[in-house]
Order: C-alpha cells, then structure tokens, then sequence
C-alpha cells in the first residue's frame, strides 16, 4: 500500500506492475474499499495475464485520509483521476462497480476533455449506479429524510452491508447534479460491457438497461444475471467478470 497526495488528502492505493504498462484500474462503490471480493480477484486475474493493476480507496473509505461525510462524486472524481495519472501509463481498462461505474465515466469525458481518450481501452460496469443520487434515492426520499437533509445536512438509515448506517448528504446530492451523465447519449469511444444482476436490491435493472441504451454510439453490449444481486462477488459471479474481461481484451488487443 502507498499513500499518495491529491488535493491535500492521503489517497491509499495499490499498484502491481504487468509486463507490458496497459492494464485495469479498479473503481469502486459507496463506502467500499480497495479489499473487496472483486478488487482482490481483479488484481489476481491481472498478475495472472501480466497486466498492471491500480487500486485506491477514495477520501474517507478505507485506508485513506478525509472524512467520509465530506466526499462528493467531484472530490472522489478528482481523486479518481489523480491515482489514474500518477501511477498508470498506457492504456487502461476501467472497471467500475456501482458509483465506481459513475466515477469511470466521467473520468472518460474529463480525460476527453484533456485530449486523452486513447488512455481508456474499455469499460466494465458491474451493477452501476450512475446518476443515483438524483434518479434513484432523490425519488424516494421520505419526508423526514428532507428534513433532516434541509436541517442538519444530512440523514442516515441502515445498510445490510456493515453494521454502521449509510450517511448521505445535502453536498453529495447537490453535487451529483453537477455530475449527471444520464441526461443524453453517452459516447466513451471504447468498448463497454455492462454486468447487472436481475435480483439487485440497490439498482434496478432497468436503470442499467437505461445506461447501455444511452451508449448507442459505443460498442456496447449488457449481460444480465438472472438471479445476481447487487455486489455480484459469488464464484460465479468472478468467473464472469474475468471472462468479460477476457473478451474484452482480445478484442482490443490489449
């Protein structure tokens, strides 16, 4: 593990060189960190084919420095972009899971903006959730969530993931505004593969299917799971995402 400086916050992150400097970089969810399932397995999978890998927990997940309660999707964005330009060289596959999907494509159109779209090879998006604040909870606030956002800047509830509640607040609501990608066509000029589970508690199926159809100009391409659930980490679930990947990169021959 190697902390790193971005915008005067101590970024943890965990970079393992490949054979050649194309390679993944892990993105991940809401208050998970760079130890996951899915992270680990991805580093694995990278080793075994000779490829760099890159992980990093955002400000205030993991092993890195910030309060939680002060992230944003541009502070983590930011962040995001900071590991990606610091440790990474040549092209990248992005794999996002959930708001790490959400965090992959902007950085795909800010590094556009910077005239460095060849740095992005493909996108994996498992479960994602982009755009949830304003399309999937902001629909669903209960009155006194409102209140609580309207008073004290922020409001609570439980999680099945940990034993600590989830803490959202009025700076990331009104931060993923400026953020939306889901507002029309998304174009990312590199392969995209979606994997989303039909039995997914957190994003509906139909969220995903919205954002694979708004990469009509992509060569995109969605599978679903029939009985996947949200953090799709099971065996099965692994195989799958190593074998997209495997796709993935014969075929940009990465």
């Amino acid at each position: 593990m190697k902390l790193i400086n971005v915008d005067d916050i101590e970024i943890a992150t965990n970079h393992i060189n490949g054979q050649r400097s194309s390679g993944l970089m892990w993105l991940g969810g809401y208050r998970s960190d760079m130890e996951g399932t899915k992270a680990i397995e991805l580093e694995t999978y990278a080793k075994d084919r000779g490829l760099s890998c890159t992980r990093h927990d955002y400000s205030g997940h993991g092993q890195s420095g910030g309060e939680f309660i002060e992230g944003t999707i541009s502070k983590w964005l930011q962040q995001s972009l900071g590991v990606f330009e610091r440790l990474t060289s040549g092209p990248q596959i992005l794999v996002g899971s959930s708001m790490g999907a959400w965090i992959a494509i902007r950085m795909v159109q800010e590094l556009a903006k910077k005239g460095q779209s060849d740095r992005i090879a493909g996108l994996l998006l498992l479960a994602p959730a982009p755009d949830f604040t304003v399309e999937l909870m902001e629909p669903q606030l209960s009155d006194a969530q409102k209140s609580d956002l309207a008073t004290k800047g922020f409001y609570e509830e439980p999680t099945p993931y940990g034993p600590d509640p989830n803490v959202f607040t009025k700076a990331l609501f009104d931060d993923g505004r400026a953020n939306r990608v889901m507002g029309s066509t998304i174009d990312t000029h590199c392969p995209v593969h979606i994997i989303q589970g039909k039995q997914d508690p957190d994003v509906p199926w139909q969220h995903a299917q919205r954002l694979y159809e708004l990469m009509s100009k992509d060569d995109a391409s969605i599978t679903y799971i029939a009985d996947g659930d949200h953090r799709l980490s099971r065996t099965q679930d692994i195989a799958l995402m190593k074998n997209v990947l495997d796709d993935m990169i014969l075929q940009i021959g990465m």
